[in-house]
């Protein structure tokens, strides 16, 4: 039988907080913008422009800063790590040969990058999706479970009617991932191989 398993990308497969800290500072330097990269960083989820609005940024602003954002993402790339156990985690769904799926509110060529530079395979990618927003692809994609950082992750699982499985690395707490509908809530990816290990036949059966 074949399954998937649908992961968010960042801050649950990378760590993107120290290079997206330096874009936005050089972003708000560039158009003398107070805005404050860590602050930033440490909100990650939303679509970006969703976050510059937040972070202060002029609305009339807001599609100038994204291009410029995205122009410089590209020399940010290789300073991004995996999180921790990331690899470890889509290998034991290949191993038990399953489909990976990334999807993801970043937008898709940059999320594109982030996978060639970690030599990851994966099946299908589909970017620029938030919150319930991520639901018809994990139904296209024939998803069992979703794994993701944010309440918005568990948001999109829900309403794809698919086991959610939160993990607590990024800006939301467990008992925040549980309360927006995670199913199992993991410390971080490490824990993801056995516990898969575990409730690989309840999930997908």
């Amino acid at each position: 039988m074949t399954w998937t398993v649908g992961f968010d990308l960042d801050m649950t497969l990378i760590d993107s907080r120290p290079g997206v800290a330096r874009a936005i500072d050089l972003l708000g330097v560039e158009f003398d913008l107070p805005l404050s990269g860590t602050a930033f960083a440490d909100r990650l989820g939303p679509p970006l422009a969703t976050l510059l609005v937040e972070a202060g940024a002029p609305e009339d602003l807001v599609p100038a800063l994204v291009t410029r954002y995205r122009a410089l993402y590209p020399t940010i790339v290789s300073s991004i790590p995996p999180m921790p156990g990331a690899q470890a985690a889509l290998a034991a769904v290949e191993a038990r040969n399953g489909r990976v799926l990334v999807v993801t509110g970043k937008h898709a060529p940059l999320a594109q990058l982030h996978i060639a530079e970690l030599g990851w395979r994966i099946d299908h990618l589909a970017g620029d999706l938030w919150s319930a927003g991520k639901a018809a692809t994990l139904r296209e994609q024939g998803a069992s479970l979703f794994v993701g950082d944010h309440v918005g992750d568990m948001n999109g699982a829900r309403a794809a009617d698919v086991f959610a499985v939160g993990v607590s690395t990024g800006p939301c707490t467990a008992d925040e991932l549980r309360a927006a509908g995670a199913d199992v809530v993991l410390d971080d990816l490490t824990e993801f191989p056995a516990w898969l290990a575990t409730e690989f036949g309840a999930v997908t059966a």
